[in-house]
């Protein structure tokens, strides 16, 4: 293999490794202004695109330890990594799709999971990473909440009863 595709297989295997998924997409057809503006969506995601060549994005892939996509890698793709949250960034890519027809998601891998285009789709119908902690901290809460107020109820109870007493006496 010539130095500058060992180099380029070094830089995708160091991707890799650094991000906890990635998501291939089928970019034929998009322009060069609309690859811009993925990447300018993707990056308030936590993520970036790169366009890769199909075989050496292969063997990065496989020396990773990521997946082996032998057969998945055909025509123009382009790879979507990234350190943050992952439905983020199928999110980002399901809009962007539902805007430029061109763009097409076909697979991804979530720590060396396989991922469909119905999984990730269905991760970017996931609730943001925020609202979900804010559910959670909810449903945390209530029951110390009524715990609390069943602990006051009998106090606030007598408080009533001796204050219609005063009033009327």
């Amino acid at each position: 293999m010539r130095t500058e595709k060992q180099n380029l297989t070094k830089e995708y295997v160091a991707r890799l490794n650094a991000s906890p998924f990635f998501i291939v997409v089928d970019y034929r057809g998009l322009k060069v202004a609309h690859l811009t503006e993925l990447r300018k969506r993707l990056g308030k995601a936590g993520a970036e695109v790169h366009v890769v060549k199909n075989s050496i994005f292969r063997i990065a892939a496989k020396e990773a330890g990521v997946a082996e996509l032998s057969g998945k890698m055909t025509g123009q793709m382009a790879v979507v990594t990234g350190q943050k949250d992952v439905s983020a960034s199928a999110k980002t890519l399901k809009t962007f799709a539902s805007e430029f027809d061109k763009l097409k998601v076909k697979f991804g891998y979530l720590n060396s999971q396989h991922l469909s285009e119905p999984d990730l789709i269905a991760l970017a119908d996931l609730p943001s990473i925020e609202v979900l902690r804010g559910k959670l901290l909810g449903v945390l809460n209530a029951p110390s909440t009524k715990l609390v107020v069943l602990l006051n109820t009998p106090a606030s109870q007598l408080a009533r009863v001796l204050q219609a007493k005063v009033e009327k006496g």
